[in-house]
This record gives structure tokens, sequence and C-alpha cells, in this order.
């Protein structure tokens, strides 16, 4: 806006200066166009598209006078902070057609505030982009034009842009007067990263939270705007436009105008609009995703090698499959999706077909595959390559048992066989196991051989319960499928539930865990740590390590490492630490 706070030209700016310029004539056709993003910017609150909370709670509070001194606008990109900033600041200054009015939340847009202030050329609404005016100076500027009274309006307004960007030290100076501004002052602030702005101005303004525009709001906008200038568009195209845009306005007219600018027979199509952005066909994506999940590599490499000659970037395509993962998980979690009118067709269709015939598990490790994958095409130094490598995973992954189903498989593939069958034959064991109608039972050679091992079972499954197992728990008698523990009174009350149906899931077999007032043994966190103490006096006690001791005034052992220890430091059955062996390794690895 005016002054020494101008930091774009203004929407309504007059055409500029006639004669040449330094690229010699312009057309005045070049000069008059604007681009769509500015020509249609909201005027209004009934303008604003998707921020229906927001023009709801401002609306409230011209009508009551409840107006705040200061506000915080935050959002995504394009979502319209500085447009909603620039309508409060004409809402506050209307005085109507009349010149009598007061605020409103509807300004006339025909008085000489709201014309100057349209035109960016009001004296007493001053904009400041904050990133490029960080400093203590500028804000002091700012606390220096407080104190003097409006030249024209009844309210003078400060907006401030990317206000994150503003150092500490200018926050600090802004504070007093954000506190306890004077009555004809209004401070209103944008920002995309609120969690960088200290709490202390936070807590002193008015905070709205401008939120993403819908796929189709954004379409219906967009189909407006078309119809506006005269262009015809396929309403799948502006879908596309929608969903590249990701929520946000100023980037979907961008996108707009450029397809516009690409239409050489004044119609937007969507063939035009997915060459533009280097996007796939939707159905070829689901076609690439029913061949990796139903393990076709060579059908998954003949569609990508369509998709390639089409233009495609593989990168992209793969990012388009994990956005049609995640809805077809969303689709089987929740049902009730399928009917919502903004969902697309295609999803609406193959994308519920896709939900009920994949489980849970399978999605999910096709969604971790090709969350990897991802990052590695970018690393990669050819990247159709490397696209075409995560598919070939993807490929082969879609015949691996989830590990849960893999150790039922196991366990009932090491039961006896049933009375009266045959022995399956090689190969074919886990088959006729798991295809017969008798209720497994595991087998005793797939408990674990000790309580360690049974606890190490629930090391990075479950973490709480690993961790009160080690320190919580004194172990009485241990006898699979049954054992006797002694918990601490801190322990945890569903410790033994929790526990023993862990075990059942691990071995497929069921468990009694029975509660004891005996001793039993010490903790295996008091075992580990007196065996780490007897560890580190074998090693202070070799002449070696006296020698360096003696050598090295004030070292000490930082620890010794035992290959036969198990991952709890304790020796593993039928293992004895070799003293010499030990030490050597620990002076190799300080080395």
């Amino acid at each position: 806006m005016s002054g020494l706070f101008q930091d774009e030209p203004p929407d309504d700016a007059p055409p500029a200066p006639e004669g040449p310029g330094l690229f010699g004539e312009l057309s005045e056709q070049i000069q008059a166009y604007r681009v769509l993003a500015r020509k249609y910017r909201p005027k209004t609150f009934a303008d604003l598209i998707g921020q229906d909370v927001v023009v709801r709670t401002l609306r409230n509070a011209f009508a009551l006078q409840r107006i705040a001194h200061a506000f915080m606008l935050t959002g995504v990109r394009g979502v319209g902070k500085t447009t909603t900033a620039r309508i409060i600041a004409r809402a506050l200054n209307c005085s109507g057609p009349d010149g009598k009015s007061g605020p409103t939340a509807d300004p006339c847009g025909v008085c000489p505030d709201c014309m100057a202030i349209l035109a960016d050329r009001h004296p007493d609404v001053l904009e400041m982009d904050a990133a490029s005016r960080t400093g203590v100076d500028d804000v002091r500027e700012i606390i220096e034009a407080t104190r003097f009274r409006p030249m024209q309006a009844r309210t003078k307004v400060f907006v401030i842009d990317e206000v994150h960007m503003l150092s500490r030290n200018a926050f600090n100076a802004l504070l007093k007067t954000l506190e306890e501004p004077p009555p004809h002052v209004k401070f209103i602030f944008a920002t995309t990263e609120l969690r960088k702005v200290p709490i202390t101005v936070l807590s002193r303004c008015q905070r709205f939270d401008l939120r993403r525009v819908g796929v189709a709001e954004l379409s219906a906008h967009f189909a407006r705007i078309a119809q506006a200038e005269a262009v015809m568009a396929e309403p799948a195209a502006l879908d596309l436009i929608a969903r590249a845009a990701d929520g946000s306005v100023r980037d979907g007219l961008s996108l707009l105008d450029q397809a516009i600018a690409q239409a050489s027979d004044g119609v937007v199509t969507a063939a035009a609009v997915k060459e533009m952005l280097g996007l796939a066909d939707r159905e070829l994506v689901f076609d690439l995703l029913e061949a990796v999940l139903g393990g076709r590599p060579a059908a998954a490499l003949g569609i990508t090698e369509q998709m390639y000659a089409r233009g495609a970037d593989l990168g992209q395509v793969l990012a388009d499959m994990l956005e049609l993962i995640h809805n077809v998980s969303r689709l089987k979690a929740i049902p009730a999706l399928r009917t919502r009118p903004d969902l697309p067709e295609a999803e609406r269709t193959r994308g519920a077909a896709l939900a009920d015939r994949l489980t849970v598990p399978a999605l999910a490790r096709a969604w971790q595959i090709l969350l990897k994958g991802t990052a590695e095409v970018e690393e990669a130094p050819d990247r159709r390559a490397a696209a075409e490598m995560i598919l070939i995973r993807l490929c082969h992954s879609a015949d691996l048992p989830p590990p849960g189903e893999l150790v039922k498989r196991l366990s009932r593939a090491s039961s006896p066989s049933p009375a009266g069958s045959a022995p399956p034959g090689a190969g074919g064991a886990i088959r006729a196991v798991a295809a017969s109608a008798s209720v497994p039972v595991a087998s005793p050679a797939r408990f674990p051989a000790t309580f360690r091992d049974a606890v190490a079972l629930a090391a990075g499954r479950e973490p709480m319960l690993h961790a009160n197992l080690l320190h919580s728990v004194h172990l009485v008698r241990y006898a699979p499928p049954l054992m006797e523990l002694r918990p601490e009174p801190a322990a945890p009350r569903d410790l033994a539930p929790r526990f023993s149906a862990l075990l059942q899931e691990s071995t497929g077999a069921r468990w009694t865990i029975a509660l004891s007032a005996a001793p039993g043994e010490p903790t295996l966190a008091a075992q580990s740590e007196s065996a780490d103490a007897e560890r580190r006096a074998v090693a202070a006690d070799h002449p070696l390590v006296r020698a360096i001791m003696a050598a090295f005034p004030g070292a000490r052992i930082e620890g010794v490492h035992d290959e036969t220890a198990d991952m709890h430091g304790l020796a593993r059955t039928g293992a004895g630490p070799n003293d010499t062996e030990t030490v050597n390794e620990v002076l190799e690895t300080d080395e």
C-alpha cells in the first residue's frame, strides 16, 4: 500500500506511462491484461470461498461491534489471508454511500475510503512485508506511526504479511504497543508459519485459521471464472486443476490461467491439463495399482511404459499411487465415505472394489514400500529405473504373508498331523495344515526357551510392556505355556493379561500367567546391571587395561561389549564370556 509500506503493485493501478519501454513498444492488450488471481480477488466477505467459519465470526463481530484490536490470520499459501486483511480494513473504514455509516461487514465499495483501499492508495491502511523488513527499526517505524491519528479514515490499519519472519527483537519491540494500542489503531497479521510466532504475540491477537479450500468448492469456483472469461472448460479438467491446487485458490487460478493459455482452440480439456501437469491418467493409476497388488510385474511394467511414453513423471506416478492407497484405505475403514458426492467416480467404483478385496495389512505394506520408494526416486540418477524397481518390489511383496500370519503358519506346520491323515509332502506342509479345520496346537519347540526370550518378544512391539517386564517383574517359575511371576507394586495391573495375549499371538498357543508372592529371581534389569558390573571388573583387571589406565591418568572404561550376551546384556544359555576376547573387542573399538 502507500508510503514506506508498499510492497507490491496495486490491483487497480493505472496503466504504465506511455512511450517505449526498455524492450520497445508493448501492445495495449498486453499492458491491460491482469492474471486471474488478481482480477478475481475477493472484495467482500461474500466473495471468500471455503472460509465460512471465519466469515461468520467476523460478521458477528462487526454486527455486535466487538471488533478486536489485533487479528492473526493463518493458513497455507493462497487461501486468502492478505485478501481477508484488506476486506477487514475496508469494513473498518467504510463510510457508506452517504458518508455517515460506521464499521460494517458489508463495505459499500463506492465511498472514498473503500475506493482508496481498493486502489491500494489509502494513507491510513499501511501494509508491510515482514519477509523483507524484519528488523527492529522497521517495527519502530510502525510504533511511531501509531501515535498519529488517521489522516482520512476513522481507523489506522497496519497489515503485516508473513509476520513470522520478524526477528526476536522486533517482536519484543512490538509487544507493548500490541497489548495497549491507541483506540484508532488496528493490527492485522498474516502468516503461513504460526508456530514461529512467539506465544506472547499470539496471546494478544484474535486468531483466525483459514482452511484449505475443498476440491469441489475450488472446481465450482473455477467453473464460474471460466464462464466469466468466456472459456469452455471440461469439468474433469477443472477437477484436475482443483486437486493440483492442494487447497490454494491462488495456485489454482494460476494453473487455470496457464491451462487457458495452452488451449489453442479455446477449450480447456482434461487431456491437456494432464499433459500440462505431468499427471498420469487416473484409470491407468488404478490399473497399475491392481497389477502390482496382484503380483503381475509384466503388466505393471507395461502400464509404466505406456505412462512414460505419454510424458508422465514416474516419481509423480508413485505419488499418485500413494494418494490412491490412502483413499482406498479410508474407504475400507469408513465405508460411509463411498456415498460422498465429492468423491470422484473412479474412487467410488474401482476404489470401493479394491477396498473390499484388499486387507488392511496389504494396504499398509504397499503404503510403506511406496513411501520409501518416492524418496529413493528423488535420489536416484535414473528416476525411471528407480520407479520400476519399486514397482517390481511391490509385485513380489504381494505374495508375502504378514509376520503374524507367517508365525501362525509355521506353528501349524510344526504341529502333529491330524489322526488318519497322510503326512504332507515337501513344500506343501504349510498349505496342508492351513487348510485343516482343526484348532492348531503349538508345538513346544515354538515356545521361547527362557523367560528372557519371552520378554524379548515384546521389544519393538509393545515398548511400555517390555519396559515393565524388565524393571517390575520377578520370575518365580517358567514352564511354557505356564509361568509364575511376582510383579512389583508399581507394575500395571493389566501386565499379566497383556503379556499373555502377546505370547498367544506370537506362538499360537494359550498361555497361563499366575501371580505369586514368592520372592523369585531378581528383575532382568537388576540382572543386567550386575552382569555389566562383573564385566567391567573383569576388564579392569586385565593386564593390558591396567597398563593403559596407568599410562593415561583419568581414563575410564566406557563400556564392555560381550558378543555372547543377549539383548538384555545377559549371557545366552550355554554361552560364557571370553574375557580376553571381550577386552580386545573393547580396545579395538575405542581405538
